[in-house]
């Protein structure tokens, strides 16, 4: 009997000036663990004249994680964090009760050809923790910790797994990881996962069941203690899942929470403009058909 109960393919979504591939929330399976959303950006060659510019937007009731493969991209908001972060870092910024921050091309790299390729990942914040002050935390490629077993070289990007813990701050149980191999290995790391589990092929293939997947899929685990694969040699995946909430959640653009009043309330505050400001940004996305509905 297959280990995978859905196969998630990426989908084209614009933010802005920017092309991503949508991964979650998906229609058939709004969240993996508490993560309720991934895109994948690029990999986007851009000229000299082309950057990346999101203005100022709000969120609540999440945590966002962004880590990238290549280019660098700076994050400020309305704590007065002014972060670029590159490669391997990893920013965890959470919105709790409210943030607003933009997310651009630096200042130094505006006028020169770049690449840009990561994840942008969102992950709800538990029920008693929603409403929390905002923080920010970015974390050093070098402090994430890293080894080697059985020739796959493997990160704890967040959370908590093989008995060790990355120093992101999570506020549930869950884990972010990155498993790469240069040659063809057998994995079965079914017994250091927990809750619903999921894994997404970035480069190569992996083998399962019989079949072969290859990159831009997120693959759903109907059991996370049976994660067993094959990867091809110069794979890369990244596996993420933890403890599902006991509540549902409810999205509607920036915006997370396990009550609509929150979202409703999140609204109005952002059409007053009435969210704390980013410092020295003007601007602002608006936000998008009031009255549109809240997505389960």
């Amino acid at each position: 009997m297959s280990n995978i109960k859905l196969i998630i393919e990426e989908r084209p979504a614009n933010i802005g000036n920017f092309m991503v591939g949508r991964l979650l929330p998906f229609r058939e399976k709004r969240m993996v663990g508490p993560f309720s959303f991934i895109d994948h950006m690029g990999p986007a060659a851009m000229s000299d004249h082309e950057n990346l510019d999101v203005p100022p937007h709000p969120h609540i009731g999440l945590s966002t994680l962004t880590f990238l493969f290549e280019g660098e991209i700076t994050h400020k908001d309305s704590l007065g964090s002014d972060v670029v972060i590159k490669p391997g870092q990893v920013n965890w910024m959470t919105s709790g009760s409210g943030i607003v921050h933009s997310e651009r091309t630096p200042e130094y790299l505006r006028y020169t050809d770049k690449m840009l390729h990561g994840l942008q990942i969102w992950v709800a914040l538990p029920k008693a923790l929603e409403q929390m002050e905002p923080e920010f935390f970015h974390v050093e490629g070098t402090d994430i910790p890293a080894w080697e077993q059985d020739g796959v070289a493997i990160k704890l990007i967040a959370g908590e797994a093989f008995g060790r813990k990355s120093p992101v701050p999570v506020y549930s149980p869950l884990y972010f990881l990155e498993l790469k191999s240069t040659s063809r290995q057998k994995v079965n790391i079914g017994d250091y996962l927990f809750g619903e589990s999921a894994l997404y092929i970035l480069e190569g293939a992996i083998e399962s069941d019989g079949h072969i997947f290859e990159p831009r899929q997120i693959l759903i685990a109907n059991d996370a203690k049976l994660c067993e694969f094959t990867m091809h040699a110069n794979t890369t995946v990244y596996i993420f899942g933890g403890e599902p909430f006991p509540e549902e959640r409810f999205i509607y653009w920036n915006f997370v929470a396990s009550d609509k009043k929150l979202i409703e309330k999140a609204k109005q505050k952002w059409l007053e403009q009435s969210f704390k400001p980013v410092p020295g940004e003007t601007g602002f996305v608006p936000l998008p058909d009031p009255i549109r509905n809240i997505k389960h």
